[in-house]
């Protein structure tokens, strides 16, 4: 008897690993629920429950990431009834490009890191004004991800974070080691720690301006997004054509999304404003200097290899001359084999920030065919075709916005733009009126999207990364960080679209 208690203790211990006693209680008690409430209350009511439980895994990643209580749920999606196993292999397979971006283009990156922590590191000690820096963030993120990608864009904006945040964190871990006569790399002396958290609060800052321009880029050309190649290939837009069509939107909200970085860093609003301590200056000044002046000959070659394919990497990208996650190979061959890592182990390492996050998209699409096999957003598209002509666009607008902010802006698009174009293949809409309601269905899933790590594969891929625990960058700090952009951008994009469309 007692060693069955022991070994049920054990069990106990095992399930979610270090992740706190009520979390494991709250995933167990949903996965009780929710064979009660299909037999209960049905696969709709179960289905909309099942998308908010794993919200709730998405909200609490710092606690367990999100794979495994996640997967759990899947699991029994699948088990009980609400998504298919073939369902769910046809949503990772419409994803594929998604998947393999994750898979090569985010490990391509990391050998690209010394070239972008020298060249970043030598703005952010250039740059004094930290309104100026953060300005210079977003407009460049927002630049990069209009020819670019937003994921491919935000995976180095975290690879140069996780570069400043190492090289400050080991000369502070270093300082309290001698202060303490130990080496721990928790014990960081007080008079670091205040700078520690500050550094931290300058960092989150950066990362969500960079984050938020991203979207406000990745809106306005058909590569930005996933779902922008897909709205242009069904409404027939070149990048020319799509570009302008979406002029009309997005050049509003990209101004009022400047303003609102402007306004938020020197107004230090919604935890934006957090300078760089100059003790922390001071170290990235110092490291700079040092890296310099120990660079040999062939740290020099292979800092030009990787400005050379950096460049490779944009003209590819932006010409769109093969999918992005072939696009990312390539660069890991190239690089790879022009600067010497020709030994597994070392190409190994560049995988292991994507690859556990390519598994939980897997995930998450599962949660996805859930709402695509139950039809869980069919009566709002039904509702919204029924209104008037008028109106149509608008509350297209806002009825993507929500449902991407609770699910995902590309599934979102997928269903919309596929509802549309079968009104007009049926002749219930005209063609002016199509290329209206995909204009409001790919400005609404891109912009309002934002309010939530979930609404964009960018922002998820933040949250669940290496950097967002070292910065504390919590699901709640993005959502309260993410705010202010949410309502300027939201309320701006819905005037445009009322007015302009």
């Amino acid at each position: 008897m007692q060693r069955a208690h022991t070994l049920s203790q054990a069990f106990t211990q095992n399930f979610l690993g270090n992740s706190p006693t009520w979390y494991k209680q709250a995933i167990i008690g949903f996965l009780i629920l929710n064979p009660i409430l299909m037999v209960l209350a049905g696969p709709t009511v179960t289905g909309w429950v099942l998308i908010f439980e794993f919200i709730f895994t998405l909200a609490l990643a710092l606690k367990c990431y999100p794979l495994q209580p996640g997967g759990l749920l899947a699991i029994e999606a699948v088990v009980i009834g609400l998504a298919s196993p073939h369902g769910v292999y046809h949503e990772v397979n419409a994803n594929l490009e998604v998947i393999l971006l994750l898979m090569f283009m985010v490990a391509g990156i990391y050998f690209m890191k010394d070239m972008l922590l020298a060249v970043f590191t030598r703005l952010l000690v250039s740059v004094k004004s930290k309104t100026m820096l953060s300005l210079l963030f977003s407009i460049s993120a927002a630049i990069l991800s209009a020819f670019l990608d937003a994921l491919t864009v935000t995976a180095v904006l975290i690879s140069v974070s996780v570069g400043f945040y190492g090289v400050y964190h080991k000369a502070a871990s270093q300082a309290g080691a001698h202060a303490h006569d130990h080496a721990n790399d928790d014990l960081v002396h007080d008079h670091h720690r205040e700078d520690l958290e500050e550094f931290r609060a300058f960092l989150r800052s950066l990362m969500m301006h960079g984050a938020v321009g991203t979207a406000l880029g990745g809106v306005m050309t058909l590569v930005g997004e996933p779902q922008n190649l897909l709205i242009a290939e069904k409404a027939g837009w070149n990048f020319v054509e799509f570009f302008t069509m979406m002029l009309p939107i997005t050049a509003p909200v990209f101004i009022v999304g400047i303003l609102t970085c402007f306004f938020t860093e020197k107004l230090n609003l919604f935890g934006y404003g957090a300078k760089i301590p100059p003790a922390v200056r001071r170290v990235l000044e110092e490291f700079a200097a040092k890296e310099k002046a120990k660079r040999n000959l062939r740290d020099y070659a292979t800092l030009i290899i990787q400005g050379i394919v950096a460049v490779i990497l944009v003209f590819s990208l932006a010409f769109h001359v093969a999918s992005v996650g072939l696009v990312g190979l390539m660069i890991i061959i190239l690089l790879t084999a022009f600067n010497g890592i020709v030994e597994e182990h070392q190409i190994g390492h560049a995988f292991e920030e994507a690859l556990p996050f390519t598994a939980l998209l897997v995930v998450f699409f599962s949660i996805v065919t859930v709402i695509h096999e139950q039809h869980l957003f069919n009566p709002i598209i039904d509702w919204v075709l029924t209104l008037e002509r008028d109106v149509q666009p608008s509350v297209f607008f806002v009825a993507n916005g929500v449902l991407s902010a609770i699910s995902d802006n590309v599934f979102v698009a997928t269903i919309y733009i596929n509802e549309v174009k079968a009104a007009l293949d049926a002749g219930t809409i005209d063609r002016q009126h199509f290329d209206t309601l995909a204009i409001a269905i790919n400005t609404g899933t891109n912009l309002p999207s934002v309010a939530t790590p979930n609404g964009q594969a960018a922002f998820l891929f933040l949250l669940t990364s290496a950097l967002a625990p070292l910065i504390r960058l919590s699901y709640g700090t993005m959502v309260w960080m993410a705010l202010p952009y949410t309502i300027t951008m939201s309320i701006v994009g819905y005037l445009a679209v009322v007015n302009f469309l």
